[in-house]
């Protein structure tokens, strides 16, 4: 699919969800390498976990900012609030929209379901017609690898169906594509979404299996492996996901029209995630490895006594594992990233913030 090319460099760029995980390392990203414009951060700072660790993030963020040509703008608000989105479309213009806030996590929308209708659906609606009346040269929003669901066919593409959800959370983001995709129809807005698969990486979201396990390791606590271990994740490190957002922002879908005389839509859908699936038991020997060696826990730890194998969760799938080839042609990016270097990034980063 031939592209647009973007230069970041001046523009005035929105970054939902930040200081969230990713919103936050997208955020510091282009502070150090544009060279001019506005980033404006927008998030709720909800406590879906603990908010301590975005204002940590928001902290760093920060530093950056103070170092940059670039002037930063934080705003503590909700993509749901209708009047604040259109207010700040109206106020800064942007250029560049990248939505990244979203009510995450399958197993916690078996339990919350109205969290997702208000941020995934009615949020996203709103940043879909604030682009409608005040045009952007591209937006990029996150989707998810949930979105296939059971597909039994490896590895995913994108030009699989994705009409069987098993989640809700994954409902809310196939919901996403859709709208952006009649959107990008109806009004000609160049619109990119990216089905990221197993973020992980310092600073990262607790309710995220490494993370969450860690953390029970250190307490004492037992673990649970799902579907007794016979698990396969393609596990993204934060900096591969970041690398890719980026190089996507700078390449938007091109607007032209069809023999109708009406747009074709400029509307495209990525996989981002490393390619390589991982078993969970040696994902989780290799965590426990790397945990050691930066003495978050002691050489004689006994693992077996903590961890319990029991069945599949509600919501989960056992398979998840990116085809990138499209990411590979159309941008010049595969994750290379693997779990090894980046466990050992999190360890470290972990046995510093916790001490």
């Amino acid at each position: 699919m031939k592209k647009q090319k973007i230069d970041l460099n001046g523009k005035s760029i929105l970054v939902t969800g930040s200081p969230g995980f990713i919103g936050a390392n997208l955020v510091i990203r282009l502070l150090q390498e544009m060279s001019g414009g506005t980033i404006v951060s927008l998030d709720n700072m909800n406590d879906y976990y603990d908010p301590a660790l975005k204002e940590y993030r928001l902290n760093l963020i920060e530093k950056a900012a103070d170092q940059s040509p670039v002037r930063h703008v934080f705003i503590k608000g909700s993509i749901a609030d209708k009047a604040l989105v259109d207010d700040l479309f109206a106020t800064y213009r942007f250029d560049v929209v990248v939505n990244l806030a979203a009510q995450a996590g399958v197993r916690y929308s078996i339990e919350h379901p109205d969290a997702y209708i208000e941020s995934n659906i009615i949020g996203f609606y709103n940043l879909l017609e604030a682009c409608r009346h005040n045009p952007v040269e591209h937006l990029v929003y996150a989707s998810s690898s949930s979105v296939y669901g059971g597909n039994k066919k490896v590895p995913f593409s994108t030009d699989d169906k994705v009409d069987n959800p098993v989640s809700l959370y994954a409902a809310t983001k196939k919901s996403n594509e859709l709208l952006a995709h009649a959107y990008s129809k109806l009004y000609n807005i160049p619109s990119t979404g990216l089905r990221f698969f197993t973020v992980y990486g310092p600073a990262g979201r607790p309710d995220m299996f490494y993370y969450g396990a860690t953390q029970k390791l250190v307490a004492g606590e037992t673990i649970q492996i799902f579907n007794y271990g016979d698990m396969r994740r393609d596990f993204t490190f934060i900096d591969d996901i970041v690398e890719g957002v980026i190089r996507i922002m700078q390449g938007a879908p091109e607007k032209k029209n069809g023999e109708d005389g009406l747009p074709i839509p400029p509307y495209a859908v990525y996989n981002i995630g490393g390619g390589q699936p991982e078993n969970l038991l040696d994902y989780i020997s290799t965590l426990q490895e790397e945990l050691i060696r930066a003495k978050v826990l002691p050489e004689n730890y006994n693992f077996e006594e903590h961890r319990q194998l029991v069945g599949m969760q509600a919501g989960d799938v056992p398979v998840t594992y990116a085809d990138s080839e499209a990411l590979e042609r159309d941008y010049g990016f595969t994750p290379k990233i693997g779990i090894r270097e980046g466990l050992r990034a999190f360890a470290e980063w972990y046995a510093e913030y916790y001490k």
